[in-house]
């Protein structure tokens, strides 16, 4: 091996040891008031939901089902997709404060329990424009159910939680239903 050969392995070596170290990593430490997040907050939000399934203009609507759905005492395989009105009070007319917008699906074959995965969409006050991450079980046929709150965003970044639901009103001729939510959340 010549010198030249010698001196251009080294090089070669120098620069590609150099480039191996200004690798940028994929992830680091960083402060949250880099962000701009201060101090971490509780907040509790209490509003009704609004599931219309019947009517001209229905707000949550059948979107898939499995063969045996409609035999199933419990509606198993059932999805539904909703766009469903948030409001201050239980009355239709009430004040909007946001919309649910997501799925639920019958995912119990011997008790009615529904998948819920949400997101809570704000478009009023403080929070407009910010939404919650709602996913858990919904045993609707139990007073209280505790869902958990797993993100947001806006005011609600980082947020963490859990949503209590109860039936205000259910009609079994139509399957409309009025439910209670009452939200812990805590958040930035």
């Amino acid at each position: 091996m010549s010198i030249f050969s010698i001196s251009l392995s080294l090089l070669f070596c120098f620069f590609s040891s150099l480039a191996a170290a200004k690798q940028i990593s994929f992830h680091r430490s960083i402060s949250p008031t880099s962000l701009g997040l201060q101090k971490e907050k509780l907040s509790h939000l209490h509003f009704y939901f609004h599931d219309i399934v019947s009517g001209p203009k229905p707000t949550a609507v059948k979107v898939a089902a499995a063969h045996m759905t409609n035999t199933s005492s419990t509606l198993f395989g059932l999805v539904t997709m909703a766009d469903d009105p948030l409001t201050v009070g239980p009355e239709p007319d009430s004040k909007l404060v946001g919309k649910a917008q997501g799925i639920y699906g019958s995912a119990g074959q011997h008790e009615l329990g529904l998948l819920m995965v949400m997101n809570l969409a704000f478009t009023d006050g403080k929070y407009n424009g910010s939404t919650l991450s709602l996913l858990g079980r919904n045993a609707v046929f139990s007073a209280v159910r505790e869902m958990p709150i797993v993100g947001g965003s806006g005011a609600f970044r980082f947020a963490r939680g859990y949503a209590l639901a109860k039936t205000h009103t259910f009609d079994l001729k139509s399957g409309d239903a009025v439910v209670e939510y009452n939200v812990y959340v805590f958040h930035y």
